[in-house]
């Protein structure tokens, strides 16, 4: 059970701590950045320079505490260590979230707008590869190692790992803020790291003009929303975007009650409340107060509002509609198709409703409370449809059959079963998966393939896939890209998977060789296209995804609570299992049920 409990904290923490460093090291090469000059490191057994902890903008404490990001200070220092990880972020949990599943408050350090670069020795005009670590905007930070995704490209790219703020520092929403502040301040952070990328990446060998911006989860939901930026008109700092896993939880404009009730929670535990209010001037000068206060007393202010607010699984501060960076709800938006960018690879999990859904739905009361409490403000019609679509009676009567992943295409569907539940609890997490990540990736594919009065749109292009591999929970797909610390994929698959987006990274498109889709084994499957994998651009007319999976070996039953296990396949005989299939008609339907949330998305609001 501990080594059950140990993977879930680990691997499905939408961004994870790799072990401590251990690798054999010489001294790296020096880069001056005209405001400080870094020394990093040489990973002798990855054969790559690495730098930690390159300061990208100017600490945001004291007066810049929710302002958009600022250069650094000059550093006359003469050259200053770069081998340490930065120190993360303050750290804001998630409500009902338990402990073990790694969503936890912790504290940080506000000074923490650093990234870190891996670049082979010799590098010249190389691709780039940011990479936006998740956590619900709220947790995590740049801990992932890529050293494997770059050595099975051939080293043909470098990767740029970014902090940014969280929780209440980066997400932190009212009309006070908009009036003296910035909205969405993370999301301004991971912008001006894209402007630090163009700048001076080209002295570590990289091609400022040859961006990819990848993510995953929240990170993924950062990249959504980039590509949204600025109503989808000013000019893109990347070509591509690599989005795992989109999560897309509600948007609330700045200025509506949720976003302004948290700012008001968390006014009031940082001594800024009420009370203290009436001693002020005018409200306004809440805002000045939380800017002078003591950290640890905002850090404790974010975690408690945001694990006491909400619902199961949910963070209280992300981005907000707030009319300049953000102008519109992505279903909105997307549907339209005003994007700024070239290609989008997207994909989702097979069942990203954990680890993020409530785990003990087993009853229709529960049931219903949970769809309440999730989506309050649906209306009797909504939620008549909903039940409707997602065959909740008929759920009702599957609570005892037997778990099993599903095909997708043919037989028993995720609406009734998977690996991780049947029943109403099945329905739950379903729910949870389609509205906050299945559908805002397929509304990705759609806008990166559809018409609009976008100038570039002839030039835009979607590829899509689904990660099936068991247990395929929500961040499981992260030991595909980032093992350090994980256990499966097996290596045959994840490199398969790596030579994918290390295609789309150089290339801009994910079709490889059938050679390294089926890692040389005859009893692996792929759709082939001559040598390569057959893998069309997704449209509307042809929404064709890739499933991409494995069999094979044995698979060992993991238990992480009495209400959560899963099974993981390990052994001898794994073979990689590529299918071309119909995004649309997946799983009983997904493409209409994803209409369906689009049809109620301004009640959500997503």
């Amino acid at each position: 059970m501990r080594a059950g409990l140990v993977r879930l904290a680990l691997a499905v923490a939408l961004a994870v701590v790799t072990p401590a460093w251990t690798a054999p090291v010489s001294s790296g090469p020096v880069v001056d950045l005209g405001y400080a000059s870094y020394r990093g490191y040489h990973d002798l057994d990855a054969d790559l320079h690495v730098w930690k902890g390159i300061r990208y903008a100017a600490a945001p404490v004291g007066k810049l505490r929710w302002q958009a990001p600022q250069p650094p200070l000059q550093n006359d220092s003469s050259v200053t260590s770069a081998v340490e990880p930065p120190p993360l972020c303050p750290q804001t949990g998630a409500f009902g979230v338990p402990v073990i599943y790694g969503f936890n408050s912790k504290p940080g350090n506000e000074d923490c707008l650093y990234l870190n670069v891996y670049a082979p020795p010799n590098a010249d005009k190389l691709p780039v590869f940011m990479w936006i670590h998740g956590g619900g905007n709220s947790v995590f930070g740049a801990t992932d190692d890529p050293t494997e995704l770059i050595n099975n490209n051939n080293k043909s790219f470098i990767v740029v790992m970014i902090q940014y703020r969280l929780g209440a520092f980066g997400y932190l929403a009212s009309p006070e803020v908009k009036a003296k502040g910035a909205l969405n301040a993370g999301l301004l952070d991971q912008r001006f790291a894209l402007q630090w990328v163009k700048k001076y990446i080209s002295k570590f060998g990289g091609d400022g003009n040859d961006v990819t911006i990848g993510g995953e989860s929240s990170g993924a939901g950062s990249v959504m929303y980039h590509t949204m930026a600025y109503g989808g008109k000013k000019t893109s700092l990347f070509n591509n975007a690599i989005i795992a896993s989109p999560w897309t939880p509600p948007a609330y404009r700045f200025d509506a009650e949720f976003p302004t009730a948290n700012y008001d929670a968390f006014a009031a535990l940082a001594g800024c409340g009420n009370k203290t209010v009436s001693r002020l001037k005018n409200r306004a000068d809440t805002f000045d107060c939380l800017v002078s206060a003591d950290t640890t007393t905002l850090q404790n202010a974010s975690g408690i509002v945001s694990t006491t607010r909400g619902y199961f699984g949910g963070f209280a501060f992300g981005p907000v509609v707030d009319d300049d960076y953000i102008q519109d709800l992505p279903s909105k938006q997307l549907q339209l198709g005003k994007v700024s960018g070239k290609r989008i690879l997207v994909g989702n999990n097979a069942n990203e409703g954990v680890p993020l859904t409530n785990p003990e739905v087993s009853t229709r009361d529960a049931y219903d409370d949970f769809i309440h409490a999730t989506f309050p403000h649906l209306t009797a019609e909504d939620l008549a449809k909903l039940n409707s679509i997602y065959q909740i009676n008929q759920s009702e009567t599957g609570n005892n059959a037997t778990r099993h992943d599903t095909l997708g295409d043919s037989g028993p569907t995720a609406l009734t079963v998977s690996e991780m539940a049947t029943g109403l609890q099945q329905s739950v997490f379903n729910i949870a998966a389609e509205s906050l990540f299945d559908c805002p990736a397929q509304w990705l594919a759609e806008a990166f393939s559809s018409s609009s009065d976008n100038d570039n749109c002839s030039r835009r292009r979607a590829w899509k896939y689904q990660y099936s591999v068991t247990p395929a929970f929500h961040g499981a797909d992260l030991g595909a890209y980032f093992p350090a610390g994980h256990s499966p994929p097996n290596a045959d698959f994840r490199r398969a998977f790596q030579r994918i987006w290390g295609g789309f990274i150089v290339s801009g498109s994910p079709v490889i060789s059938l050679a390294d889709a089926t890692a040389g084994f005859g009893n692996a499957t792929a759709p082939a296209d001559g040598d390569r994998l057959d893998w069309p651009a997704y449209t509307l007319s042809e929404p064709y995804q890739m499933d991409l999976n494995t069999t094979g070996g044995y698979e060992t039953l993991i238990t992480v609570t009495p209400d959560l296990s899963y099974y993981e396949r390990n052994g001898s005989g794994i073979v990689n299992t590529l299918r071309l299939v119909n995004a649309s008609s997946w799983e009983g339907g997904r493409g209409a049920r994803c209409s369906f949330w689009r049809e109620v998305a301004p009640r959500v609001p997503f």
